[in-house]
């Protein structure tokens, strides 16, 4: 249902369930009635439309209209010049809340916040319920909610910025200075900042943005924020798919312009020093002066990956967890693409597997510098302090590494006695179907011995543990894989042979 109203007409909230018309509407609230008082102004829909209270009868306020425009259902009402008893959570945000959980929701988009006890009500439903990975979102929509902001974000996974009620709770002229203030409070907490509502809002309607409306956009991206949100573009609006596309550009544009070595030097004077921040600083400053392709976070919490982002990295972060509901929260962390990989027991396989899928997604490739971060032991969420460079390598192929070394070297193909006789040379990585008595004293000035032959208790592995030699053996078509003069680096904990450098 849709209804216009003109100035001065003579309008009706109710709090009894009616079907609504041009004089009487229902509104959800019960307690309405009660809140406001003569003279009390009530807006409808961000503000657009404005009633004045004149009369209040029982569960009836009659009022008139001050500023005119369409009302449609489920629009919001604010009472900025009382103050509303509605508590945080009403009986169906406490059904919503059990069906998240029983739907395995990632987030929870928690509506007029005003305390830190309206987000830690929901936390003690969450738990009630066994359930500690759904994220609380807290939208900032009151005045009151702005106050206790800072107190708010210490108990919330992060903060929406819901510009449309809060500019009608606040003064028009407050809102871009409490959008800074909070998109640097969520910066410096390392929290998801989203700014929402209206960015692209004349987009409802026509194909193309206001000049302002970009500005809007691109200033948000230039503050921090870690998302923009649209709403009404895409719920209702004309041009949904263009809307999206639209934001991306303004997006991608602005962040091309973005000096991220002041952001980096900034963040490393404001964020105090504690373990995981020496490690994203100091994680992001060598991503910075190598000019790697990305930064890979081998996390299980996604407080790894969250950490890296703090820090606002020029290249990539790659987040890389074994957990489905994980890889969607970091989703709207800011900088970072997620990536699902199998679960693994040493620190070695972890990175290996993780680097591997991120070639596998097209997020580098060959040759490619990344900067790989993650905790030891594997799995203990919050334990970062592990930082490894590397430069991308394809697998050639694998095998059955002894030892945890890593050695890079000239393959030498050994098919016939004659390859090593006349092509040896001392360093190189020898690369045969199997071991003979004559190979021993050429294999000693080795730096690694890649064998087609398998079992702990073949010749060849025996040969290769016997002289201390790197070591992989059961490496199916080795010599067929493996050309004599390639550059390869051979990693024994993880049993793999990749093309080219691999640098630590």
């Amino acid at each position: 249902m849709r209804l216009y109203l003109n100035p001065g007409d003579e309008f009706t909230l109710t709090t009894e369930d009616i079907i609504g018309d041009e004089k009487k509407v229902s509104v959800s609230y019960k307690n309405l009635p009660k809140d406001v008082k003569i003279g009390s102004r009530i807006l409808i829909d961000d503000g657009l439309v404005e009633l004045h209270v004149k009369e209040i009868e029982g569960n009836e306020i009659h009022c008139s209209v001050y500023n005119g425009g369409e009302i449609s259902s489920k629009k919001g009402v604010n009472v900025p010049d009382a103050h509303v008893k509605l508590p945080a959570l009403t009986e169906k945000d406490k059904e919503d809340i059990k069906f998240a959980i029983e739907n395995d929701m990632d987030f929870i988009a928690a509506s007029f916040i005003r305390t830190p006890a309206d987000v830690v009500e929901i936390r003690r439903i969450l738990e009630e319920n066994n359930n500690y990975d759904i994220k609380i979102i807290s939208k900032i929509e009151s005045r009151e909610g702005l106050k206790n902001v800072r107190d708010i974000l210490d108990v919330s996974d992060g903060i929406m910025i819901a510009r449309g009620d809060l500019g009608v709770e606040i003064a028009t002229e407050e809102v871009p200075i409490a959008q800074k203030d909070i998109i640097n409070l969520c910066n410096e907490k390392g929290k998801v900042v989203i700014t929402a509502t209206q960015m692209l809002d004349s987009m409802i309607r026509n194909p193309r943005p206001t000049r302002a409306e970009a500005n809007d956009v691109a200033n948000a991206v230039l503050d921090g924020t870690s998302c923009v949100m649209l709403s009404g573009e895409t719920a209702s609006g004309k041009y949904p798919v263009n809307a999206v596309t639209t934001m991306r550009k303004i997006v991608e544009v602005t962040e091309n312009s973005i000096d991220f070595h002041e952001i980096l030097r900034k963040k490393i004077d404001e964020i105090s020093m504690t373990t995981t921040n020496a490690i994203g600083k100091s994680t992001c400053t060598i991503a910075e002066d190598l000019d790697a392709k990305a930064i890979i976070t081998a996390t299980t919490s996604g407080f790894t990956t969250r950490a890296i982002s703090k820090f606002r990295p020029k290249c990539l972060i790659i987040g890389a967890t074994t957990k489905e509901k994980v890889k969607r929260q970091l989703n709207i962390e800011w900088g970072v693409k997620s990536i699902l990989i199998k679960s693994a027991v040493e620190t070695d396989e972890v990175i290996s597997v993780a680097q591997e899928e991120s070639r596998k997604n097209g997020f580098i490739k060959p040759g490619d510098t990344v900067i790989i971060t993650a905790g030891v032991p594997v799995g203990l969420a919050g334990s970062t302090n592990l930082i490894k460079v590397q430069t991308v390598g394809e697998i050639m192929t694998k095998g059955t590494g002894i030892g945890d070394v890593e050695v890079t070297g000239k393959a030498l193909v050994m098919k016939s006695d004659q390859d090593y006789v006349k092509y040896f040379e001392d360093g190189d990585i020898i690369v045969t179907d199997g071991v003979t008595n004559d190979m021993v004293k050429y294999i000693e000035r080795s730096k690694g011995l890649i064998v087609e032959e398998a079992g702990f208790t073949s010749q060849s592995a025996i040969t290769g543990l016997n002289l201390g030699i790197p070591t992989i053996f059961g490496v199916a078509d080795a010599i067929k894989k493996i050309k004599s003069g390639e550059i390869i680096t051979m990693n024994c904990s993880e049993g793999t042979i990749k093309k080219g450098t691999i640098t630590k």
